[in-house]
């Protein structure tokens, strides 16, 4: 009982802090969340984030809050083998992410509206844009590449996992071709690579 005890607080204390550090939303907070669950605290290896990450994109939600009610789940899960304690699981990480943005948003409504013309404001705006879409662009990069240091030495590798053959790169380029130059709507190359999935595996 203390072992659930302590990792229900570690859960909830790893998902607060992704909480109170993430700009610019779900898909920026992606590469966080892999980064603890996979890497810091090796909850789950790198095809069940990827897998989280896909039915949390299909679910209805914010994607790293669905994606945060998953890991819960599975960690906690994993850990007891009972579904009760996975939904506690479930609630703890979601809960945890979501309060302190609950709360900077209170405090951010209540000084909006006196700082939105100051220049100090816009300045701060500005240089947080582009590391959001660093941290969008690094969640993408972490599902395919896996990265190990060595010191400061750096090896890439494709995750095997989540890429196993050659049918899994075609889709890959298919989505990426669809949505990039032929800007079809996400939903029907979400619906187009399920459909694909069933039938090539």
């Amino acid at each position: 009982m203390t072992d659930i005890i302590i990792l229900l607080g570690q859960l909830a204390w790893t998902f607060f802090i992704i909480g109170a550090f993430t700009i610019g939303g779900g898909y920026a907070m992606l590469s966080l969340i892999q980064n603890q669950v996979v890497v810091e605290h090796a909850w789950i290896s790198e095809s069940t984030f990827t897998d989280i990450v896909a039915v949390s994109q299909m679910t209805p939600g914010p994607v790293g809050i669905n994606s945060a009610t998953y890991v819960g789940y599975d960690v906690l899960y994993t850990a007891t083998g009972s579904h009760l304690l996975g939904v506690c699981g479930s609630l703890t990480a979601t809960l945890a992410l979501m309060i302190p943005s609950f709360i900077i948003m209170l405090l951010i409504v209540r000084f909006y509206m006196k700082f939105k013309t100051s220049k100090l404001y816009a300045g701060t705006m500005s240089w947080l844009k582009p590391c959001v879409a660093g941290l969008i662009g690094a969640a993408a990069v972490i599902l395919v590449v896996k990265t190990t240091w060595t010191g400061f030495t750096p090896t890439l590798s494709v995750v095997a996992d989540n890429f196993p053959d050659w049918k899994s790169w075609c889709l890959l380029g298919g989505a990426f071709a669809a949505g990039y130059w032929g800007k079809v709507n996400p939903i029907y190359i979400i619906l187009s690579g399920a459909a694909l999935g069933l039938l090539l595996y």
